[in-house]
């Protein structure tokens, strides 16, 4: 039986493909070599998620892979390209970033309320000043994105005492955890009760530019806004009026509508305003557990079995079972 061919769209490190040995015929490739090997393919690992050039070089016709993962969350980088092909399926990293992505909310939760960046200035500067902080439990979040990462911020607010208002595409009651599961639509009339606003939505033409003006001047002044989602959700010019007008209390953004952000971009200056690096997921052994998840999807694929984690590709995400 002939070796399937497995195309790696590669970025160092590369990943952990061992048990493939004997199974697969591995080929890598960077963003100039990959519309050659594209039509040679059975399955592509876009290791390299950041990159736009699956979209670049996706054949219009002819041979293409049946199978392409990504070991993101996110798939806008990959459509809608990709939806034009409907014998390949995508799937995507559904559940390895949850708990970490939580984590690191919850850590921002924390820092902003009790004005840690204050307490490593004055340390800095050898001043002793009392101040007094904000108080986490008793606050309102308003988590806007309900997938299992949007899921596991609301759990981890909850622990520290947060009431959590969880915003998806529709609305549904009865749910376990929440209770309810508010629509898009009912957005708007949460943001001005909310002290706590998390952005994990995936990107589509819906929630792209959804923080804007108009969302900001719906907020109170004590509230924050973190961005752990996309970068388009937010219109960034906004947000910097919002935090330099003292509209809103402050904001962190872990992701940016361009990355790299770059060295002259005004947001540096932000009063307010905490910049990550978009690493709120990456734990240490982070690209371990993708390498390993793809393998496991690979077992299921290389036997006949359906694959975990499949993308719909209208509407740009994984649906809640």
């Amino acid at each position: 039986m002939t070796e399937p061919t497995l195309l790696v769209l590669d970025t160092d490190p590369l990943p952990r493909l061992d048990r493939l040995s004997g199974r697969a015929r591995v080929v890598h490739a960077d963003e100039k070599s990959l519309v050659e090997h594209l039509p040679q393919a059975d399955v592509l690992l876009v290791w390299d998620f950041l990159s736009d050039a699956v979209k670049q070089a996706w054949p219009g016709g002819g041979p293409r892979p049946r199978w392409v993962h990504t070991p993101s969350a996110g798939v806008d980088r990959l459509l809608p390209e990709l939806a034009a092909s409907p014998e390949t399926v995508i799937t995507n990293a559904r559940g390895v970033f949850d708990q970490p992505i939580a984590e690191y909310v919850a850590g921002l939760t924390l820092a902003l309320a009790k004005d840690f960046r204050g307490s490593w200035e004055l340390q800095r500067e050898h001043r002793w000043q009392h101040r007094e902080t904000k108080r986490v439990g008793g606050t309102r979040g308003v988590v806007v994105g309900s997938g299992p990462i949007g899921r596991a911020i609301g759990r981890t607010l909850m622990a520290l005492g947060v009431t959590v208002d969880l915003v998806g595409r529709t609305e549904r009651t009865g749910d376990p955890e929440f209770g309810r599961v508010h629509g898009n639509d009912a957005l708007g009339g949460l943001l001005g009760d909310a002290d706590w606003i998390v952005c994990v939505a995936p990107l589509t033409e819906e929630s792209r530019g959804m923080f804007d003006a108009a969302a900001f001047a719906r907020m109170k002044p004590g509230a924050h806004f973190i961005n752990v989602g996309r970068g388009q959700h937010v219109v960034e010019g906004d947000l910097v009026e919002a935090l330099t007008s003292r509209r809103i209390a402050g904001a962190a953004l872990d992701v940016f509508a361009e990355e790299p952000l770059p060295a002259d971009s005004p947001l540096w200056e932000v009063p307010g305003l905490v910049i990550s690096p978009h690493m709120s997921g990456d734990t240490i052994g982070w690209r371990d557990d993708l390498a390993e998840q793809f393998l496991d999807n690979f077992d299921r694929w290389e036997a006949g079995e359906p694959l975990l984690n499949v993308v719909d590709k209208g509407l740009g995400y994984v649906p809640s079972t």
